[in-house]
């Protein structure tokens, strides 16, 4: 199947029949709201039957609606607009319990990854981690929240971690200057995919240092030059992205790490603690 689906079914339209030419046009003209509605939904707008739906479907390749109906996700929601996600958002929430429905699509996506996520990738990502010179990590816009979370809790244990959470361009190849050989360097990014981290993954590479990409596809333009790919399931809601699923393969990495550096990490917190007494960095329990 060609990977972008939508110019696929543009190019064979003239080769439908009457019916799957007004699914294909819908979808051709509607590619922000199409993927999200069910099949039955689709039906009803093209003003054909949830049977047709199927079959147009199984005509591009696919083995039914949802396995298409996710393509189409994946392949629009890189390209959307943050207006266009809005627009989306009301054929996957509409109405009804908010909190349930967005809670749940969370739960639902973390156990994807652990089914999908190859036990062999996340065992080589925590070896890598744990025998690095320095460990580099970069996320931008929202994936900055959780490599920051992950730079935060890393560095306790290793004491080598660099967070690049510039905003100059120039800055965070002024960061990586001294990068090399037998450092790692972790890459963060979801759609809409940041040029920015693309650029300081290929920069570490050219350096011979090793790469982690952290993203949702193995078609991700991240992955093309990471030594090692962790895929964590991401989905739209409304403008803002779904990120539980990375940031809980963030959590599984850092106590993997620190359960190979445990004696490092017991000194270091040792360390800190006598430095949080002394500094009073935290409330004390009243005696």
């Amino acid at each position: 199947m060609n990977s972008d689906l939508i110019k696929t079914i543009r190019e064979r339209c003239p080769e439908f029949s009457k019916s799957h030419k007004l699914i294909a046009k819908y979808i051709i003209e509607h590619p922000d709201s199409a993927p999200y509605l069910t099949a039955t939904k689709l039906g009803v707008v093209c003003e054909v039957s949830e049977s047709t739906v199927v079959r147009f479907a199984i005509e591009l390749g696919f083995k039914g609606y949802p396995e298409m109906q996710k393509a189409l996700k994946e392949q629009v929601r890189t390209n959307m607009t943050s207006v266009q996600r809005v627009a989306a958002a009301d054929n996957i929430i509409s109405d009804g319990d908010v909190l349930s429905k967005i809670m749940n699509s969370d739960a639902e996506k973390i156990k994807i990854t652990l089914d999908e996520v190859r036990r062999e990738d996340f065992d080589r990502a925590v070896k890598m981690i744990t025998e690095a010179k320095n460990v580099y990590i970069i996320g931008i816009r929202s994936a900055s929240m959780i490599a920051s979370f992950f730079a935060y809790h890393l560095n306790i244990v290793l004491n080598n971690v660099t967070l690049l959470d510039m905003t100059s361009t120039g800055e965070m190849f002024e960061r990586l200057m001294w990068i090399s050989k037998g450092d790692v360097f972790i890459g963060i990014s979801f759609p809409r995919y940041s040029k920015r981290t693309k650029s300081a993954i290929e920069f570490a590479k050219k350096r011979g240092a090793n790469i982690l990409a952290l993203t949702d596809s193995i078609s991700s333009p991240i992955s093309e030059e990471a030594d090692c790919t962790l895929i964590a399931k991401s989905d739209m809601a409304s403008f803002v992205d779904s990120l539980v699923a990375p940031l809980s393969i963030i959590n599984a990495l850092i106590v993997a790490v620190s359960m190979n550096k445990k004696e490092q990490l017991s000194e270091h917190l040792n360390e800190l603690e006598k430095i949080w007494d002394e500094y009073e960095v935290y409330e004390k329990p009243a005696n």
